[in-house]
């Protein structure tokens, strides 16, 4: 192979489309614009969803709902999550090393849903009433998300 003989591979590269060069092209007279109206003119151009001057369908439709951004960033865990990480004092940090939640959440939950044989200490991560029960009982401590942020 020469590089002098490089050429594209046949059918990747196609001719530009000449419009208005007579009838014989396919494409003369109107060149491909149809007969009249606004799309058929030098500067014709309307917004997405112009519908000529009426109201248009998402202007008439009411707003309705709203879709947390923050949501899908706190996330729950599992106690038997929990179970797995060597450390026991464990906060947001220590969770994100461990790989148990993602490197972008912005807050934890722990759920009671597995086995914890371990006592732990909870610092600055959210925990629902029976895994808190879980984890005091096996002589752990859970500080609360307010009281860990004003420090």
């Amino acid at each position: 192979m020469e590089l002098n003989t490089i050429q594209p591979a046949i059918g990747s590269k196609r001719p530009r489309r000449r419009v208005g060069r007579g009838i014989g092209s396919g494409l003369g007279k109107t060149s491909g614009r149809g007969h009249k109206g606004q799309k058929s003119r030098a500067g014709g151009f309307h917004k997405v969803g112009f519908e000529g001057g009426q109201m248009p369908l998402h202007r008439r439709l009411p707003k309705r709902g709203f879709v947390s951004l923050t949501a899908s960033r706190n996330q729950e865990i599992r106690l038997s999550e929990l179970e797995r990480i060597p450390v026991e004092e464990i906060d947001l940090l220590v969770l994100k090393q461990a790989g148990v939640v993602s490197c972008d959440a912005l807050s934890a939950k722990v759920i009671a849903s597995g086995n914890l044989t371990r006592k732990l200490h909870l610092k600055g991560v959210g925990a629902t009433k029976g895994a808190r029960e879980v984890i005091v009982s096996l002589g752990g401590s859970v500080a609360d998300i307010a009281a860990a942020s004003a420090k």
